[in-house]
Order: structure tokens, then sequence, then C-alpha cells
């Protein structure tokens, strides 16, 4: 059963969509399964990015550095790969956001990271076994030059997992290995 959001009367005050009240998302979801939706009580942050050309051989802007990308699909997918692809741009996000909540998770528990700390995301592109036509699958490798591997580390790489907001976004959705 699906519980319906309320709609706030309509105000001409700008409200991120974030904030905005979700309507139920029914497509794709199995009789019986539960997912939760969860909404963002204060705004810290929004990014602003754009999309155009040919979609995935076209280009991509972020409005707020002036980041500008031109896309080009993989040689694997029949393209020319002179260019990055979404699942690269991802990939790298992701990455990024996993390391910062590793870092703030060892912060919180006063431990030690490895100076020589790397995290690495394999971001796959495929057919799942859903029947539909593409989806993704992550790879999140958590690594050091030393080659140390302790049971801490695999406890904040746990915890970290919990507190990303990409590892947030993506579960339940996609299938999400932790390697350490």
């Amino acid at each position: 059963m699906f519980a319906l959001a309320s709609r706030a009367a309509t105000t001409a005050v700008y409200q991120p969509f974030a904030l905005r009240a979700a309507a139920p998302h029914r497509v794709g979801l199995q009789r019986g399964s539960v997912r939760s939706l969860a909404t963002l009580k204060k705004v810290m942050y929004t990014a602003h990015a754009s999309a155009s050309g040919a979609g995935r051989n076209g280009k991509t802007e972020c409005e707020e550095n002036g980041l500008s990308l031109q896309l080009a699909m993989p040689k694997s997918l029949g393209g020319t790969g002179m260019g990055a692809n979404p699942e690269q741009l991802f990939s790298m996000g992701y990455a990024a956001c996993f390391l910062s909540a590793l870092h703030l998770v060892a912060r919180n528990a006063k431990a030690q990271l490895p100076e020589d700390l790397s995290v690495r995301a394999d971001v796959h592109l495929g057919q799942p076994d859903n029947g539909k036509p593409f989806g993704l699958a992550v790879d999140l490798v958590v690594d050091t030059k030393s080659g140390s591997k302790d049971e801490q580390l695999k406890e904040l790489v746990s915890k970290a997992h919990e507190v990303c907001p990409y590892s947030n976004a993506t579960r339940n959705n996609i299938t999400v290995n932790l390697k350490v």
C-alpha cells in the first residue's frame, strides 16, 4: 500500500523540487514491495547542470563554474569514445562523494585513515535481469597503496555507505558492491 504525500497550497515562493511533496512513484514496483521516499527538510546546496545536443553525443554544462564537457558514446556501445559519458561522470561523483563520507565517519569515530587511501567507482552499464533495456551496477573499491585492509577500515567503509548521499540515492535501486 502506498501513502499519498499531501500537497501544500501553491504559492508564489520558489521551492526546490527536492523540498516539494512527492507523488508516489508506482512504475516498476512489484505488488507488495516497500520503497520509502526520502525528502529533504533543508536544502544545503543545489548543483545545476544542463545537457544539449544529442544526449550521449552532445554537451553538458555546469552553470555554477562553467565546466563544459563534450559527450560521446563509448566505443563498446558503437560510439567514438572521444568524450565523456554519463557513466564516467557518475563514477567520478560517486568516488569523490564516498571518499568524503569515509573521511566524515573516520573523523566522527576519531579514527585515522591511511594517507594513501583512494576510492574507485566502477560503474557498469548493462541489461538488468528485470527485463528493462538498461541498468547500472557499481563496485566501490576502497584501496591503499600500502595494502592496509584492517577491520577498522572495513567498518568505516560500511558506515560511510550509510551516510554517503550517492549510496543513499542508489540504495534499493541498483547493486552496489563494496570492496576493501
